[in-house]
């Protein structure tokens, strides 16, 4: 992550997926950021010019911070990510918009990432009926 990596005006991120910005067939996605990503990131590139974590450093401090919170459950970035994606589906967001967020090719890839148990199928059946 480096600060050409934000449009700052448009308050959105520019994602590389694997092989990063140098691949042949890198994967290359723009999402947005929520108000206070927006504002942590400002903050930190307001006093740095980079962004100093690795990958396995980013895994490790997810790690640390799950164990201090008492988490039992393995935590790792991917676990984040799902949770992030089950709750983009919880409120209501497009499966074809999370598809792009995600970086996937197939929406078939993105629903079957995407487990929503029976209760939550019920409840929301209930809501619309």
């Amino acid at each position: 992550l480096t600060k050409e990596n934000i449009l700052w005006q448009d308050r959105r991120l520019l994602v590389y997926g694997k092989g990063g910005p140098f691949g042949k067939k890198t994967k290359r996605r723009i999402v947005p950021l929520t108000e206070r990503a927006f504002t942590v990131l400002s903050n930190y590139f307001s006093l740095n010019d980079t962004f100093g974590y690795t990958a396995r450093g980013i895994q490790k401090i997810v790690r640390r911070v799950s164990n201090r919170a008492g988490i039992t459950q393995k935590v790792s970035p991917h676990v984040l990510r799902h949770t992030f994606a089950v709750t983009c589906i919880k409120k209501g967001l497009s499966t074809r918009y999370l598809q792009l967020f995600l970086g996937h090719d197939h929406l078939g890839t993105t629903e079957i990432y995407l487990n929503v148990s029976p209760e939550d199928a019920c409840a929301e059946f209930r809501k619309r009926f």
